[in-house]
């Protein structure tokens, strides 16, 4: 059952009758968005929670955009001028902290803004927050895990509408806005161009194709102007390293149709669509010693002392690794290590102090989590720590070329498919 503040739904609908649809992204896209002129301009909002399997979304003039979890706020500073930010108010209490100072000051300068919910939002801070109770809020500081949830105020009161699975709305847009007010100012970080701020994803993409780990792909991307190279390294059936993201893509990717997974000798029978080369540890350590200046990015693997021990220059190795053990193991051992996102948020205490007690120079963790832990990064940076984003080209909109005009310079680096980078610091020189 759906749960409506103020207004009913029946009662809004008959208010509003266009269509606009409204979809949040995870990041702020900075100075408002224009909006094409329309004397119709709707918004259609579509909210889903965790349950419902699908990814919410809104559309503006006909553009939609796709949001992640958490609440996402959209300003409008006029009918055809907003501004937008997801805040993930599920799993960090700083953007949760921010969500609930935006919404008060929306409110307190009475400006018509939207809620929109994705996936999970609930916090303890949202449900004690005694500013947005007093704010007229009720639903949103009730808030469950796993709901979907809407608010506006496009006709000067507050409408929320909850659901455990689903809620959505079309709304016109109000015609006689004007607000100057900036909620989420686009924030530039300043950083040096460098070739080693970008990892060729799986060895780079190869003529559309992505997360190969071929030998191909090492050598285009090498050539386009990649020197940081992750490989998956996964173990065939006879304990054998070799590089592929997974077995169930292998067998996609080259129709094999056996057991997973195969021997060392059955899987260097395969090419990947027929083309592309597939990668022992012996290709491996032959291809880097031929690239002496290229650097390996290791995924999967979690056993830091014998993969350094098979590949052929321990100097020229970073491993990502996935567990306190293996890190401190490495550690132990002189092994560059890259410390994954789930053990660096695990560690108790100060995180800073334990990866220089680690002699930890590097840092893998999703782009999606970057805007809540803003604090954390720029304290990395601080410390000279580099931190790699991954999930670059996962989410609509979230390229390479978004990476590179949002979030380096918070972060050091991003996991590339391809390389774009020269044409974006020419642009970037230019300016």
């Amino acid at each position: 059952m759906k749960t409506h503040s103020r207004l009913s739904l029946k009662t809004l609908l008959k208010r509003f009758t266009n269509v606009f649809a409204l979809l949040m992204t995870l990041h702020v896209l900075g100075a408002p968005v224009p909006i094409t002129e329309d004397i119709n301009n709707t918004i259609e909002l579509k909210s889903y929670s965790f349950n419902a399997k699908k990814r919410s979304a809104f559309v503006i003039s006909g553009v939609s955009e796709q949001i992640e979890r958490g609440l996402t706020i959209i300003h409008f500073n006029t009918s055809l001028k907003y501004e937008y930010k997801t805040f993930d108010t599920y799993s960090s209490t700083e953007a949760c902290e921010q969500a609930i100072d935006v919404i008060e000051s929306l409110i307190e300068k009475k400006a018509f803004f939207t809620i929109l919910a994705h996936d999970s939002a609930a916090n303890t801070l949202l449900n004690s927050s005694k500013e947005l109770k007093g704010s007229g809020l009720p639903l949103l500081t009730g808030i469950k895990g796993r709901q979907a949830y809407i608010m506006h105020n496009f006709n000067g009161d507050i409408f929320e509408s909850i659901d455990d699975v689903e809620v959505t709305l079309t709304l016109s847009i109000p015609q006689n806005i004007s607000d100057s007010n900036i909620f989420f100012p686009k924030v530039r970080y300043e950083f040096e161009p460098n070739n080693n701020r970008y990892i060729a994803h799986a060895g780079g993409e190869i003529n559309g194709v992505k997360s190969t780990n071929s030998k191909d792909a090492l050598d285009l991307n090498y050539k386009n102007g990649f020197r940081l190279f992750e490989l998956d390294i996964i173990e065939t059936a006879d304990k054998k390293l070799v590089a592929a993201h997974d077995w169930k893509m292998w067998a996609r990717f080259t129709d094999y149709s056996g057991a997973l997974p195969p021997t060392l000798a059955e899987f260097k029978k395969h090419k990947i669509y027929g083309d592309y080369h597939t990668l022992d540890m012996d290709g491996i350590n032959t291809w880097f010693q031929n690239h002496p200046d290229a650097i390996l990015v290791t995924d999967k693997v979690n056993d830091p002392i014998a993969f350094a021990e098979a590949f052929v220059d321990k100097t020229r190795l970073i491993m990502e690794l996935f567990s306190q053990m293996a890190i401190e193991e490495a550690a132990a051992h002189g092994i560059q290590t890259m410390i994954s996102q789930d053990p660096l948020l695990q560690i108790k205490g100060d995180k800073i102090d334990y990866l220089a007690i680690n002699n930890i120079k590097y840092v893998a963790v999703s782009r999606r989590i970057i805007s809540g832990k803003t604090k954390l990064m720029l304290r990395l940076k601080e410390q000279g720590i580099k931190v790699y984003v991954y999930n670059v080209n996962f989410d609509p909109g979230k390229d390479e070329k978004y990476v590179y005009d949002n979030e380096l310079g918070l972060v050091y680096g991003m996991y590339a498919d391809k390389w774009v980078f020269d044409e974006f610091e020419a642009s970037k020189s230019s300016r």
